[in-house]
């Protein structure tokens, strides 16, 4: 075995320990179960709303949107905040002074988050499948078509954040990333069908991957009657794959370049200084 793949390896297995102990880390868990746990709720009182010209709950139509939402969430800002947060304090120089071991580092972080935003899924999935009918129609199709937009979408949204993560100076500039991606959430058809927004509107929250998450998500857990409230009446399979597939792409050509810059900053003065600002500010 090289050392290329010992990293590999080492990440991988770094990434289940990590993982494991958020699943014994009580703030962790609230964590998991915050937000998924406000999601449901919110669906669970719009179940009796119908989607515009469809006889279909408008609380179970959400449901993908919201699985489709949550990979954004979870991969770009999860990455971008866990860098920002162990740049800050030292984990990436540490990191820096092994052998490979930023490779081994950022597998272990890929690992990590990619299991983190499974979970998120499932807290929302699982509650779905019992208050609504009509999810998941297709039985294996469907499953077969979440997993594809879930692992496409990790691929889309995983190397944008670290680019977030790599460029910010320190963990509290994150809130500068989460309120435009709020508000890219707000024009992208999470809680209500997309087509209600303004033709200029569509236009920009099609740009991004949320929307396409969302889209795929429900081309493959709704029923197809369903689809007369998207746009152009399609689930527009390939072009869901090519914006996606366009996005993974400029992630994983930009990433490694921003990451190597970022790696070759880090010192010891600049975790210091960092730390000393950090203190002042506290202080």
């Amino acid at each position: 075995m090289n050392a290329i793949q010992h990293s590999v390896r080492m990440g991988v297995r770094r990434g289940f320990l990590e993982s494991r102990q958020t699943l014994t880390d009580r703030e962790d868990l609230f964590n998991y179960f915050v937000f998924p746990v406000i999601f449901v709720v919110v669906m669970f009182f719009m179940r009796d709303s119908k989607l515009p010209g469809v006889e279909f709950s408008l609380g179970a139509a959400t449901v993908p949107s919201v699985l489709g939402a949550s990979i954004v969430f979870s991969g770009m800002l999860g990455m971008a905040g866990v860098l920002a947060v162990e740049r800050e304090d030292g984990t990436l120089l540490r990191a820096k002074a092994t052998p490979n071991g930023m490779m081994g580092y950022l597998v272990g972080k890929v690992v990590t988050i990619s299991i983190s935003t499974v979970i998120g899924i499932l807290l929302v999935l699982i509650p779905g499948l019992f208050l609504f009918d009509g999810i998941a129609p297709g039985g294996w199709t469907s499953w077969l078509g979440l997993l594809w937009v879930l692992a496409l979408g990790l691929l889309a949204t995983m190397p944008i954040g670290a680019i977030f993560g790599s460029l910010t100076t320190n963990a509290r500039s994150i809130g500068l990333i989460m309120l435009p991606t709020l508000g890219i959430g707000a024009i992208s058809g999470i809680f209500y069908p997309i087509t209600s927004l303004p033709e200029w509107l569509q236009g920009i929250g099609q740009v991004f991957p949320m929307y396409w998450l969302g889209l795929g998500m429900r081309s493959a857990l709704l029923p197809d009657s369903t689809v007369m409230i998207e746009i152009g009446q399609s689930w527009r399979p390939w072009e869901t794959l090519g914006v996606l597939a366009v996005w993974a792409v400029i992630g994983l050509t930009l990433a490694p370049v921003v990451l190597r810059r970022m790696a070759r900053r880090e010192s010891g003065s600049s975790v210091a200084a960092r730390r000393e600002k950090a203190m002042q500010r506290i202080g």
